[in-house]
């Protein structure tokens, strides 16, 4: 049976905790509103890949530990990616290595969302066999506006799950959303009323009127169901998954070329300058 490292050697920017079959996953890092980079992603991905093979693990959660669910990549773990040359294949970068554990899990995967949900934060929901918000959630697809493009098999799943019409309407536009639009869309499946608690981590999931408890419960639920049924249930409905994993490959490098682009560069300055971008001298 497989040792779930981030149990017995947790990382200082991820809580996990498994009852009764369920492993909550919370990324921990408030001050960044849980921004992700290149050791946190592979470390999640770990835990996944970890979680998948132990049977003590039937499904599992993700989410912040307080208020945010993630700002999408780190900036300043991104400006210094740019610096570095590409090794390897685009998509065995880290982003993608989590996106590829979140996308080949077999168990249930639940996604419950406060606060920020951007780049990566909704890509992983695309990825997600359930997913919650409540009002305070704010949601982003902003790779146009950074002049890049979708990553994690967006370009796909967005329109498979979503419709075209509305797929373009979040991916071209990059525009923020709330989660009343996300519910319409069908990003996720419900949203629940903003609690305003700011109550320690393990105390958050307790009673199923806010996201974190409603996500604890469904959990918990699904934890008691067969394994086999659950698994063999969710590989019928993702039967395309080969399909997916090669999206998220070709994404990934059209993604790590765009990283390069003069339209990029012009994006980052103007964040460091705080001035709107202009893309206009570039055709």
């Amino acid at each position: 049976m497989t040792m779930l490292n981030c149990l017995h050697q947790p990382h200082q920017h991820l809580l996990a905790t498994l009852e009764k079959g369920v492993l909550t996953l919370a990324i921990d890092r408030p001050s960044a509103k849980n921004a992700l980079y290149k050791e946190l992603y592979l470390w999640i991905a770990q835990a996944l890949d970890e979680a998948d093979a132990s049977d003590d693990v039937r499904v599992v959660i993700f989410r912040g530990a307080e208020q945010d669910f993630t700002a999408g990549n780190d900036m300043r773990d991104f400006l210094e990616s740019l610096q570095q040359p590409l090794e390897g294949l685009a998509g065995d970068q880290p982003p993608f290595i989590l996106l590829k554990a979140i996308a080949r899990f077999s168990k249930p995967f639940i996604a419950a969302v406060k606060g920020v949900a951007i780049g990566i934060g909704v890509t992983i929901l695309l990825h997600a066999d359930l997913a919650y918000a409540d009002e305070s959630a704010i949601f982003q697809l902003p790779f146009v506006s950074l002049g890049l493009s979708p990553e994690g098999a967006a370009s796909k799943l967005l329109v498979e799950q979503l419709g075209y019409h509305r797929a373009a309407e979040l991916l071209l536009t990059a525009e923020k959303f709330d989660a009343q639009t996300a519910e319409k869309y069908g990003l996720i499946n419900q949203v629940f009323a903003e609690d305003n608690v700011r109550a320690p981590y393990h105390l958050m999931a307790l009673g199923d009127r806010n996201v974190y408890g409603y996500a604890d419960s469904t959990a918990q639920k699904l934890a008691q169901l067969p394994i086999a049924s659950l698994k063999l249930s969710k590989a019928l409905m993702k039967k395309d998954l080969a399909s997916i994993l090669e999206n998220i490959d070709i994404e990934a490098e059209i993604f790590m070329q765009r990283v390069k682009s003069p339209e990029l560069r012009e994006a980052v300055q103007a964040f460091l300058e705080k001035r709107a971008p202009d893309f206009s001298q570039f055709t």
